[in-house]
């Protein structure tokens, strides 16, 4: 990001400030998208417990548990809210920081699902392929029988999935030193990254146990509506193979 802004003449500071945003956006618009997706029944009867590391024992007194459970989803609509609210600050467009923060987001992406990757969680279905995984980390009660059978490592396929949407749009951005029109690189992300997620989530075991016998579980649902604002940034900003042009900010 820092590149990005030393290419456009941007202040230093102004990347100091952006990332506080962001990084505040992601914790809170992730601890609350795992609560209100994924737990709602048990987090709005409790809801101290969804920003707060707290939990009330059988006694009746709290103590401390630190944080069990943050969605992406969320995270990605906390960046949202927090980078609107650093625009008008700033007096920047929204949809030009959006293209540009979207190039690091695909990044962090490949971070995020590895660290999956080292806790053990957001795995995937039982395979014979020699590449399967043995999680037996797992705490989850209802993944316990897979424990000992490989599975498929579905952080490492997300992982390497968002890498190369992270390279194609870095490439995209910096080729030739155009500026490509205003929305398609975060059209491009959106449809890309939240298309790869739909895709991997066939293979991945259930999050929580009410998604056991869903059709389409609770990561593809919310998908869904990230690819068609992405599909329609692509198609109203005019998105061609060719839709290169200088554009002043």
């Amino acid at each position: 990001m820092e590149k990005i802004f030393k290419q456009e003449n941007v202040p230093a500071n102004t990347l100091i400030h952006l990332t506080a945003f962001v990084a505040l956006g992601t914790i809170v618009g992730a601890r609350l998208g795992h609560c209100l997706f994924y737990e709602p029944e048990y987090f709005l009867l409790r809801p101290a417990e969804m920003l707060l590391p707290i939990a009330r024992n059988n006694s009746g007194a709290y103590q401390f548990v630190g944080y069990h459970g943050l969605a992406s989803h969320g995270a990605a609509l906390g960046i949202l809210a927090a980078l609107y609210i650093f625009s008008r600050i700033k007096r920047l467009p929204y949809i030009w920081i959006l293209d540009r923060i979207a190039i690091v987001v695909a990044l962090a992406g490949f971070f995020i699902r590895m660290g999956n990757l080292m806790n053990s969680e957001i795995f995937g279905r039982p395979t014979n392929l020699i590449w399967g995984f043995k999680f037996i980390r797992s705490h989850d009660w209802y993944l316990q029988p897979l424990n000992a059978q490989p599975c498929h490592p579905t952080q490492i396929y997300e992982a390497i999935a968002y890498l190369a949407i992270f390279a194609w749009l870095y490439l995209k951005f910096f080729k030739n030193n155009e500026k490509i029109i205003p929305g398609i690189i975060f059209g491009l992300f959106l449809v890309s990254l939240f298309t790869m997620r739909f895709l991997i989530e066939f293979l991945k075991t259930e999050q929580v146990p009410f998604e056991q016998g869903m059709t389409l579980n609770m990561g593809q649902l919310l998908s869904i509506p990230f690819i068609l604002i992405g599909i329609y940034l692509l198609i109203a900003r005019g998105y061609s193979s060719k839709a290169y042009k200088t554009v002043e900010r």
